[in-house]
């Protein structure tokens, strides 16, 4: 079931920009769902094939073999998620705090160039989980965004996917950091057909099944997609990243 667009709510393209395979799953998904409902068109952008993976020497794979096992497995997910578009570059995982940060910024523009999106999301300064690949990206996507948003006409909001501080306490199986409340600026109330998108985005990752499995992650997503937006403050929050565009 489609999301009737309204006056304020036109059409948009949202750039959603992580390092890893099954980043966009471990959360996102569910408002991505939501966006493709409202019939926005919802790309994805990842830095790593996610090579580094320690779940390779369970199948005795390399790095290189573990990377295009995981590529195929996100290609899998942009399908279940019904992605307007997906792309993979093959930085290297768990390794991007030793890349010249000049050459992500010239991927993520070449690709802003491509896509030209009106919104764009990555992970919030403190990564949710603090991993340095996390904390890499938020720094260049940020710094690309300002760039370009000065000399472009298409880029119009920069959103962080966030969770909130009582979730992050909640979750057991890794340390992770959430927002506070003043700091979130947007929450996505998420249904049932999208908590089931996500969910089988999550099944695709058939190499990561125990890690999702232990991790709970399935509960975790339940409820509600929590956003911070970049120079903006809504009180109280946004229901919808793609309205009250500055």
């Amino acid at each position: 079931m489609n999301i009737p667009v309204t006056k304020d709510n036109v059409i948009m393209r949202i750039l959603y920009i992580f390092p890893h395979p099954d980043d966009e799953s471990f959360g996102p998904s569910t408002a991505m769902s939501v966006q493709r409902r409202q019939e926005h068109e919802v790309f994805l952008l990842t830095l790593t094939r996610g090579e580094a993976t320690k779940q390779r020497h369970k199948y005795g794979y390399s790095p290189e073999e573990m990377g295009d096992v995981r590529y195929k497995e996100m290609q899998n997910v942009a399908k279940v998620l019904d992605l307007n578009g997906l792309t993979v570059l093959n930085l290297p995982d768990s390794g991007l705090k030793e890349v010249d940060p000049r050459i992500i910024e010239k991927a993520i523009i070449e690709h802003f160039e491509a896509v030209r999106p009106e919104v764009v999301v990555t992970y919030p300064v403190h990564g949710i989980s603090g991993f340095h690949d996390h904390l890499v990206t938020h720094a260049v996507v940020k710094r690309v965004y300002l760039e370009l948003k000065e000399r472009t006409d298409y880029l119009r909001r920069l959103a962080f996917y966030t969770v909130t501080e009582e979730q992050a306490a909640g979750f057991e199986l890794f340390n992770l950091k959430g927002s506070k409340p003043v700091e979130i600026d947007c929450v996505y109330e998420v249904e049932e057909i999208d908590l089931e998108k996500a969910n089988l985005g999550l099944d695709c990752y058939v190499t990561y099944r125990n890690t999702i499995d232990k991790s709970g992650i399935r509960d975790f997503i339940k409820g509600k997609a929590h956003f911070e937006i970049f120079q903006e403050d809504f009180d109280p929050p946004l229901k919808d990243l793609c309205v009250s565009l500055q």
